[in-house]
């Protein structure tokens, strides 16, 4: 099983620890996506301050992200599982996840992001920011520059078996399984039951939670069907919509009678 997750804009200090080291990340094959972006970003974040902040969308109150993106070649890198922080990682819980459930959790998340694309929670990453609805003046959309390198490596990343996309829409944009893939990934969004909307907060701490879950309880669904068989045994209301045709996602709705 591969599971899907978006970045949080909240992130953790990189602390003191040795630096990034581009080619140790997992995915070899985005190195070079990954320099791009990287050496385009702290141009733009070491020239004129206002306009970087425009560019990445920050608010004048995170002026210092500017600042912390000038020195990412340098800074401290963390696993990146650390690095991520906000309502999804908080009921993810890696940090508590038991030791079988934490390999588990090495083996199958994988969380896409801006600048690196996509790594694994042990990849070591600086704290940063730039979202994937990011243009860059010599890249332009994040999204764009991404999906070449992204449709090269991620279907041999996803094997044979279950794909589990918990992604925002910005980061979908980059990475679209297609084929005989997407016959097996499985999209989920999360309702509150009453409303049938989505609420931000609790989309993402459910999602968490599924995660956890999943990880916890060593869920091995080969495929979107077994997924919701799963999922429900777990005591998740769910609602499923297979593909009409070959090569669709399947959708799942999860839903929630309380926000909390």
């Amino acid at each position: 099983m591969l599971v899907l997750l978006p970045p949080s804009e909240g992130k953790a200090n990189s602390g003191a620890g040795a630096p990034l080291e581009l080619r140790s990340l997992s995915l070899p094959g985005l190195t070079a996506a990954r320099e791009a972006v990287l050496t385009e970003l702290v141009e733009l974040c070491a020239g004129d301050e206002e306009k970087a902040r425009e560019v990445l969308g920050l608010s004048e109150g995170l002026r210092g992200e500017v600042a912390k993106n000038t020195g990412l070649p340098t800074a401290g890198a963390r696993p990146a599982g650390e690095i991520y922080t906000g309502v999804l990682y908080d009921a993810l819980g890696l940090a508590t996840l038991d030791a079988v459930a934490k390999k588990r959790a090495v083996a199958s998340l994988l969380v896409f992001s801006g600048l690196w694309g996509a790594v694994r929670v042990t990849d070591r990453i600086p704290s940063y920011r730039c979202s994937m609805g990011v243009k860059l003046p010599g890249l332009g959309a994040l999204a764009g520059h991404w999906r070449a390198p992204m449709a090269e490596v991620l279907p041999e990343a996803a094997g044979d078996g279950l794909v589990l996309d918990l992604r925002s829409s910005a980061y979908t944009a980059a990475w679209r399984p297609k084929g005989e893939v997407a016959g097996r990934t499985a999209t989920v969004r999360v309702l509150h039951a009453p409303t049938r909307k989505v609420v931000s907060h609790f989309n993402k701490a459910t999602k968490g939670r599924i995660v956890r879950s999943l990880l916890s309880e060593g869920a091995a669904p080969g495929d979107p069907a077994e997924l919701v068989e799963v999922l429900r045994d777990l005591g998740y209301e769910v609602e499923a919509e297979a593909p009409g045709k070959a090569g669709k996602a399947w959708s799942l709705d999860v839903l929630v009678e309380e926000i909390h």
